[in-house]
């Protein structure tokens, strides 16, 4: 084989390479954090179902109030209520936070940037005693995946988005309960009451989340989101869920 015929099989031995190889590279972009900036604002349909019947639907409006290098501050309120604004601040990257056990924790991070198909993430606390909770501990394990791309309809129009899933698992032990049981023991006419005290041992309980979101970077947030909760023989009993309607974003 002569010089010139062997550079033509690798010139073309490498085009065929190359076009092999874009689709992969280009399915490997990485999607970076999103340029957020002081005003941008969304509204999103929010609705909240319990048991097997219950359910409630609002208008929530959420807005930047500040960006810094590791933080968002933010401004949320319920449209046409009377209530005040509420402020908080979560991380760069949408991950809430939270004292656990008195240490500023992560407990929920639905982006992890940059983000690429196939990338994953875990998320593991265990609080002792929690607030608003009749628990002695609640341990929560998480892990996020981003799957693919997805196209995705909201109030807000048609988005190609990229879909981001997270299944777990949660595990809490109740305090002990002590409670108090009184009767009536009659000899003769005489009545006399009798208390018992009876103490409980903490049970343990045992469940599963799945909680999924559609990023769309133009939007620079997701379009819609749902977070679902299971007890241990795996009936659902919350379910909360999210959907864009309108969005203004500053330049």
């Amino acid at each position: 084989m002569t010089g010139r015929n062997l550079l033509k099989l690798n010139v073309s031995s490498l085009m065929g390479w190359i076009s092999l190889a874009v689709p992969f590279m280009a399915q490997a972009e990485s999607v970076e954090s999103p340029p957020l900036k002081a005003g941008d604002s969304w509204v999103y349909q929010y609705t909240v179902e319990t048991g097997s019947s219950g359910w409630t639907k609002t208008r929530n409006e959420l807005a930047v109030n500040r960006v810094t290098a590791a933080n968002l501050y933010l401004s949320t309120k319920q449209s046409g209520s009377t209530q005040n604004v509420r402020e908080f601040v979560i991380g760069a990257d949408w991950g809430r936070l939270r004292a656990v056990n008195g240490k500023e924790t992560v407990v929920a991070r639905p982006l992890k940037f940059p983000m690429t198909i196939g990338q994953s993430w875990e998320l593991q606390y265990t609080e002792q005693k929690p607030p608003n909770s009749r628990n002695k501990y609640e341990t929560h394990n998480t892990k996020y995946v981003v799957v693919g791309r997805e196209d995705v309809e909201v109030p807000a129009g048609k988005f190609s988005a990229l879909k981001i899933e997270a299944e777990g698992t949660w595990q809490a032990e109740a305090e002990p309960v002590s409670r108090v049981v009184q009767g009536a023991e009659s000899t003769q006419g005489n009545t006399t009451m009798i208390s018992q005290v009876q103490n409980s041992a903490g049970m343990v309980s045992t469940g599963r989340t799945y909680k999924a979101y559609w990023y769309v970077p133009e939007v620079r947030r997701w379009v819609k989101s749902v977070e679902e909760y299971y007890t241990s023989n795996g009936t659902r009993n919350e379910r909360y869920a999210e959907e864009l309607e309108s969005y203004k974003l500053k330049d």
